[in-house]
């Protein structure tokens, strides 16, 4: 199995930054894509974006393009989360979740980070 374990949340301005580590037990982090997800008070959980593992590629939703990025570190078999220019709206628990390859679901999700933006 894999366990992943994130990091990193807290409560910052609006406009602020924060970055999110997800740590992974998975020893070929090349097998997984890993994804990021938030859930806001009231809200359903919704996509952030994910790192297509073996090759590096990243996908976003619109809502954060050009304010979060994911980035890895293959020695450390942590990935990333950076969340630059903050907003209210942004304010959730964010979850870290690993994917097969060649698989559609999620199959294992970490505990979440909470994540506080004020205005």
């Amino acid at each position: 199995q894999v366990q992943l374990v994130e990091s990193g949340g807290g409560s910052v301005q609006a406009g602020g930054s924060l970055r999110l580590s997800c740590a992974a037990s998975v020893r070929t982090f090349s097998r997984y894509d890993m994804g990021w997800f938030r859930q806001a008070p009231g809200k359903e959980r919704e996509f952030v974006g994910v790192i297509i593992w073996s090759v590096g590629n990243t996908y976003y939703a619109d809502s954060v393009k050009g304010r979060f990025t994911i980035s890895r570190d293959d020695l450390k078999n942590t990935v990333y989360l950076q969340m630059n220019n903050l907003k209210p709206e942004d304010t959730a628990v964010y979850y870290c979740a690993a994917r097969i390859r060649g698989m559609s679901q999620y199959d294992y999700w970490g505990q979440g980070t909470p994540v506080t933006v004020s205005s």
